[in-house]
């Protein structure tokens, strides 16, 4: 794992030296798209509606519209924000573990000690422990002021975003003011359902069945050998003012037969296997935190 940030959980005169991991991962295969009529892949440009030029990610900068007027924010602007200089984990309250709505939570980090003695992180994680208390802290990460739940898992202090109260929708249904009526026995047969799937929970039971499937299939055309040159989906470039101009069909039909004639004319090498598609999850991309 690589850190993301670099930090001090602080409450009172308590420093504690961190470094910030995200605790998650996303394995789901990564798919691009591409032209159904020649494979090639789908290019989105930059354009910048008042000059029509390509732009450059560094040459872009962030912007706020009222309506009827735009306010540009540079990246100097933002960084010149108090909040988004901070390196601290401010701790403002302990609170009951129970009392933390699930629906609050947002993203989770793993916290690693980064200093040479981890006494103070250890206190820390000790003190959460005995008191079943959770400390709510306050940070910035981002370009966010974000607030999140500073608890333990296992040997490791965990921090999870939180959203804000505002953030949390109110779920008001004209369905749920009816009043219904449930008898005692269908409300009995309904407790026996739930006891006969009673069991503890373990993650490790479940898993992603499209992304199973998903592979599978990709696997099954590889062996056919229905797929094409990962470096041809890319075509070509001339590079102009204003943009690339991608290779037409004909073009590359044409280059392709040449290709495999050229292929054909010399002598026979071994047959390559295929590349064949991730055997793990492991190996699909993985999203950052």
């Amino acid at each position: 794992m690589r850190a993301i940030w670099k930090g001090a959980v602080t409450f009172g005169l308590v420093n504690v030296p961190v470094k910030v991991y995200s605790a998650t991962e996303d394995h789901d295969i990564a798919l691009h798209q591409v032209h159904d009529k020649d494979g090639g892949r789908i290019k989105y440009q930059r354009r910048c509606e008042i000059c029509g030029k390509i732009v450059a990610y560094e040459n872009i900068d962030k912007a706020y519209d009222d309506g009827e007027e735009t306010v540009i924010l540079t990246d100097d602007d933002l960084k010149s924000l108090p909040e988004e200089r901070s390196r601290e984990i401010d701790v403002v309250e302990f609170v009951p573990n129970d009392q933390l709505d699930p629906i609050m939570f947002e993203r989770s980090y793993f916290l690693e000690p980064d200093s040479k003695s981890n006494k103070a992180y250890a206190l820390l994680r000790r003190t959460l422990e005995d008191t079943d208390r959770t400390a709510i802290v306050q940070f910035a990460l981002r370009q966010k002021t974000r607030l999140g739940a500073l608890r333990v898992r296992g040997d490791v202090l965990m921090l999870q975003s939180l959203l804000w109260d505002d953030e949390v929708r109110e779920a008001k249904f004209p369905a749920l003011d009816e009043k219904v009526r449930i008898s005692a026995k269908e409300l009995e047969m309904s407790k026996s359902l739930v006891e006969s799937f009673e069991a503890d929970f373990a993650p490790d039971k479940f898993t992603d069945e499209y992304q199973e499937q998903l592979r599978e299939l990709i696997e099954v055309k590889l062996k056919k050998g229905d797929a094409v040159s990962t470096e041809e989906t890319f075509g070509e470039q001339a590079e102009e003012e204003g943009g690339g101009e991608v290779l037409d069909l004909m073009e590359a039909l044409r280059r392709s037969v040449d290709k495999s004639r050229g292929a054909k004319s010399t002598p026979a090498k071994k047959a390559t296997p295929a590349k064949k598609a991730p055997a793990k999850k492991t190996a699909a991309k993985k999203k950052a935190g």
